[in-house]
């Protein structure tokens, strides 16, 4: 048997935690010493002690988690659940970090008005170019509401391509147009540059017309952070005699795994104000 102390030490919880456990019936000694009231506990007890943390960790309440474990739960009942929390926790976190990231973006263009340099927009003329494409509706034209959408339609776009036997695509360009539902969302267009006769089934291969002007700049790092690079660009064009003609363009130059180090050209439509 293990005093309370070493029982806690091995289930790597506190004593004080052990001694509520057993104040409401939920993990009780396996004995209790009569004249000092030391409480002593056998290495079977562990188990318990795991699937009382366990559910814990999944939301439920102490006394939820006594009347599941009255129902004596079996371990791969268990393990189910753990690895459904387990997943809800990971996207929660992917979540949380975006929301960071957006949050740091915005803060980031708050502090540099007036401040950043406009001096590395260009105007040019972008070409045509023969495109494979899929397409989604996003909520609004709003990081939070586009990231979702257009990463599982590129995962999906290069699957399908590469099913296909097509090489040699990319870089890949992305484009948006309204919704026309009166309600802000936009259509997504998830693009990649391919080569004449490219067939892939449920793909639509089509050629992206090209812009006779545009109001172009260079953005370094993760999309979520393009904000301070959308507004200088679109501060410029205000200042500089030109009128937004439409949504910008995204043309993904350099995508590396490590997203800090993505290389985004923006190309926004622009006519003289």
């Amino acid at each position: 048997m293990f005093t309370i102390g070493d029982f806690a030490r091995h289930g790597r919880v506190s004593v004080r935690m052990l001694r509520h456990y057993d104040a409401i019936g939920l993990l009780r000694p396996a004995h209790v010493d009569p004249h000092s009231g030391y409480r002593f506990y056998e290495a079977a007890q562990l188990a318990r002690l795991n699937r009382v943390i366990a559910l814990k960790d999944l939301g439920f309440t102490l006394e939820q988690v006594g009347a599941v474990l009255d129902e004596e739960i079996g371990a791969e009942e268990l393990r189910g659940m753990l690895r459904l929390r387990q997943a809800e926790l990971e996207t929660a976190l992917e979540e949380a970090r975006a929301r960071l990231a957006r949050v740091g973006a915005r803060l980031r263009a708050i502090e540099s008005e007036g401040h950043m340099s406009t001096q590395d927009v260009v105007v040019k003329r972008i070409p045509a170019v023969r495109i494979a494409e899929l397409s989604g509706i996003a909520a609004s034209f709003g990081p939070a509401d586009i990231t979702p959408v257009i990463s599982p339609l590129y995962e999906e776009l290069c699957g399908r391509l590469e099913a296909a036997g097509v090489t040699g695509f990319g870089p890949a360009v992305a484009y948006y147009e309204d919704a026309g539902r009166g309600d802000g969302s936009v259509v997504v267009h998830a693009g990649m540059t391919v080569p004449e006769g490219t067939e892939a089934e449920g793909v639509d291969v089509l050629v992206l017309p090209g812009l006779e002007e545009a109001a172009t700049v260079v953005h370094r790092g993760p999309m979520d952070e393009i904000l301070p690079t959308a507004q200088t660009l679109a501060s410029w064009i205000d200042t500089n005699g030109y009128a937004s003609a439409g949504y910008a363009r995204e043309l993904y130059l350099e995508c590396p795994e490590d997203r800090s180090r993505w290389v985004t050209e923006l190309q926004e439509p622009v006519t003289r104000a």
